[in-house]
């Protein structure tokens, strides 16, 4: 490898990852500029100055299905890298998220004497509990994004930081609802509705007429009523476009964006959201919101029986208790759903009370988390962060 400098590697899985990792190579080149980055990543750490040996689109596969598919050239892909590593012998690995790549690959490596950080703790607390003494055994730090994470760790003695949640950085505390309605071209005054049905055809394919229907109810009791629904896909968009006329929902004022999930939820007063990330992003722009989500049968009665938690919604398990409704598979009907929504859409107690704990949540994720992955990574290192007077401008 060129260069004199620290060697660090990468693995990021997905387009999420691409993101915490562009924003660390940032910080660590802060205090390591003439550090070299390579492994597996996308365009975000490519414009960092990453060497991607493999496009993340490699590994960024989801469902059992499309493992199967795609097992072959993804184990092929991880020996590769594995030899070339082992070649290489970087100054340190770290995986970020991707935990079913990652660990063994850093396994190997630890195994063989390069430190191996995994970014993004598996969500271990909420079920595959048990994957914890393969993490032990795999990795010599842990960087986690929620608070209640480390003591898992501590107690199995692996090594670990607390380094914050990323979008708690990048979310402002407050957020200007009529600013976001006037960037959107969207009544000041209206009762405005964010919904959210998923990222993937798949969720869309459960939870499109769902959404539909409670909209429809939602409509025929609130006729000022606004729905905004970002679909990340032309495909996401033909289908939940298909169901409004499957459900004969034309006169329902949909505003149908392409992406721009952020900007439609800071525009909304309530937000009805599929259980993901997105969860996390509306509590951090403090709307209220109802979670929902549906999926096939089979699959349903395997994560019931392997989750540890009365909750799956994020801010539901950082606040660790019912801040915000769940409405989980059967419990998914558009009159529940309604119902929940018209509640937090009126009741100015409730939403109060919603919008103060998601403040002390947001303040507890806000740690300026590059920086602090970024400095935990340098004591593995053996190296100290230079002086904020030491660092050189950004070009």
């Amino acid at each position: 490898m060129a260069g004199n400098g620290i060697r660090i590697a990468m693995v990021a899985g997905e387009a999420s990852g691409d993101l915490l990792a562009s924003h660390l190579i940032k910080a660590l080149k802060q205090h390591l500029p003439d550090a070299t980055f390579y492994g597996i990543g996308g365009p975000k750490m490519s414009a960092q100055g990453f060497d991607a040996w493999w496009p993340l689109e490699k590994l960024a596969v989801r469902g059992y299905v499309e493992v199967l598919k795609h097992y072959r050239e993804i184990t092929g892909i991880r020996r590769q890298l594995k030899k070339r590593l082992l070649e290489e012998k970087p100054d340190v690995f770290i995986g970020v998220d991707a935990p079913d790549f990652n660990l063994d690959l850093e396994r190997s490596l630890k195994n063989k004497g390069i430190p191996a950080i995994h970014y993004v703790s598996p969500s271990i607390w909420a079920w595959r509990g048990k994957r914890i003494h393969k993490i032990a055994r795999s990795v010599s730090r842990m960087l986690c994004l929620f608070p209640f994470e480390p003591a898992l760790y501590e107690a199995k003695g692996v090594p670990v930081d607390y380094v914050g949640h990323p979008v708690a950085d990048m979310v402002p505390l407050e957020i200007n609802r009529q600013s976001a309605r006037e960037k959107l071209n969207l009544p000041l005054e209206a009762p405005i509705f964010a919904f959210l049905p998923g990222s993937r055809q798949s969720e869309l394919e459960y939870m499109a007429d769902t959404f539909i229907e409670t909209a429809k109810r939602i409509y025929s009791r609130m006729p000022k009523a606004l729905f905004l629904v970002p679909l990340a896909t032309r495909e996401t968009r033909l289908l939940f476009e298909t169901a409004i006329y499957r459900h004969q929902a034309l006169d329902v004022p949909f505003t149908l964006l392409f992406g721009h999930s952020h900007d439609a939820m800071a525009a909304a007063d309530t937000v009805l959201v599929a259980s993901g990330t997105a969860t996390l992003e509306a509590a951090l722009l403090k709307r209220p919101m109802a979670i929902a989500y549906r999926m096939a049968p089979f699959s349903w009665r395997l994560m019931k029986r392997m989750k540890y938690q009365p909750w799956v919604g994020l801010p539901n398990i950082l606040a660790g208790q019912f801040v915000v409704p769940e409405f989980l598979q059967d419990d998914a009907t558009p009159d529940n759903l309604a119902q929940a929504l018209l509640n937090l859409q009126t009741d100015k107690l409730l939403r109060g009370r919603i919008e103060d704990e998601f403040t002390r949540i947001h303040l507890q994720l806000r740690q300026n988390t590059a920086e602090k992955a970024a400095a935990a990574i340098l004591s593995v290192l053996g190296r100290r962060p230079v002086r904020a007077d030491d660092v050189p401008a950004a070009v």
